[in-house]
């Protein structure tokens, strides 16, 4: 009889080479392992996941680069809305599992897959973001989680592969890391505790440099294409040049705690020098460009966008309806943004922008009006204080 096809989420970690083993050696199936890459994997992992699925038993391996996808698709709207969420995170894991699992799904149809199946555990978001993907995307096609539905120990996981003929050397790690384009999360250890912060040592990224320097982020419709005056068309280039010139302060380290999906609270370390610069000197500039309700309307749409987006809800249809409206925002968000960086952070200095609005021929704030008289401006204050007057005049009690 003709093998059930399965494609397995692979990202060459425990959970999905115990994945890839036991549905080709104890369920039968025809495994294909598909990495989808967002800018997370190097060119040696990458090779050495192939490698590896191979030897797990997988019928073929494929690499799904959607790097660039991921940009044009959610990270690019993410910087014109400042997204942070709860101030914070710049929603590293949560966007980059959705595009992964989109990629995943795109691959089954491609191939006819029977299944899906991926190394989530039960306690987590992830288990949300890829179920729901493939429900939507791959409807029909059966989802296979064995961590989850198992109740598989790490140990168990790890025994399976070596009495199979794998050497796993899977060692239990006081941290996990989830590294990718858009920063780096950080889990286990002192995040444990509520009360603790993380060491230095926990870190992936180091200060190398001292002293202060200043950093040229330039934008044209809201989107980053130079840095330090150098032209750079290729998005991820350019975010790959900030994190280096950035990670060499350490700049970015921050702890982000936030409701899960599934409702309990959830606590990460990151380090995201370029998501946080970028976004900085993003939104340094929209405040010279932008009108004032411009900046409060985006404010409003980006938190939305931010929360959907974490809570695996991005093919919801009014997500589209935010971006567009987010795009269009952006039309005039063109200049540079002067940033000074120092060891572990930085802070703004000021801008150069054909569309600065603070330049304008009616008034310099706090210098002279040039668009108006004194008793206009007499006048216009005596009219704006008309409904306090009115009110205070019946509530005289309400003066003391």
């Amino acid at each position: 009889m003709e093998r059930k096809k399965v494609v397995v989420a692979f990202s060459g970690g425990l959970d999905t080479s115990f994945t890839v083993m036991y549905l080709a050696k104890e369920k039968g199936y025809e495994v294909h392992a598909a990495c989808a890459n967002t800018g997370g994997f190097s060119a040696e992992q990458l090779r050495q996941n192939e490698e590896n699925a191979y030897k797990l038993g997988a019928t073929k391996y494929v690499t799904l680069d959607v790097t660039h996808e991921y940009y044009e698709k959610s990270l690019k709207y993410m910087v014109y809305g400042n997204v942070l969420r709860n101030g914070t995170y710049p929603i590293s894991v949560s966007s980059e599992r959705i595009f992964q699992a989109l990629a995943i799904a795109r691959y089954a149809n491609e191939i006819g897959a029977d299944a899906i199946a991926h190394g989530s555990t039960g306690a987590g978001n992830d288990q949300v973001r890829f179920d729901m993907t493939f429900l939507v995307m791959a409807p029909g096609v059966e989802i296979i989680t064995l961590t989850r539905d198992m109740a598989l120990s790490r140990q168990k996981e790890i025994d399976y592969l070596n009495q199979h003929g794998f050497a796993a050397d899977f060692a239990k790690l006081k941290y996990s890391y989830n590294v990718g384009i858009w920063g780096t999360s950080i889990c286990g250890g002192e995040i444990l505790d509520s009360a603790q912060g993380l060491p230095e040592s926990a870190y992936l990224k180091h200060c190398t440099k001292e002293g202060t320097e200043q950093l040229r982020l330039t934008f044209e419709h809201g989107e980053l294409k130079a840095v330090n005056g150098e032209r750079i068309d290729d998005p991820i280039r350019a975010i790959q040049k900030v994190e280096e010139i950035g990670a060499a302060y350490a700049i970015g380290r921050d702890m982000h705690v936030g409701d899960t999906i599934i409702g309990i609270k959830g606590r990460v370390g990151f380090e995201a020098a370029a998501p946080m610069l970028i976004i900085g000197a993003h939104k340094f500039l929209e405040k010279y460009t932008l009108s004032k309700w411009q900046q409060y309307w985006k404010d409003q749409v980006a938190t939305w966008y931010g929360m959907f987006l974490h809570e695996s809800q991005y093919l919801e249809p009014v997500m589209r309806d935010i971006e567009a409206m987010l795009a269009s925002s952006q039309r005039h968000v063109n200049g540079t943004a002067i940033l000074e960086l120092r060891p572990y952070g930085f802070h703004t200095v000021g801008v150069d922008s054909p569309d600065d609005l603070v330049k304008n021929k009616l008034g310099e704030y706090g210098e002279m009006q040039k668009g108006w008289t004194a008793e206009d401006a007499k006048g216009f204050i005596k009219v704006l204080s008309t409904p306090l007057r009115a009110y205070y005049a019946a509530h005289k009690d309400e003066m003391e």
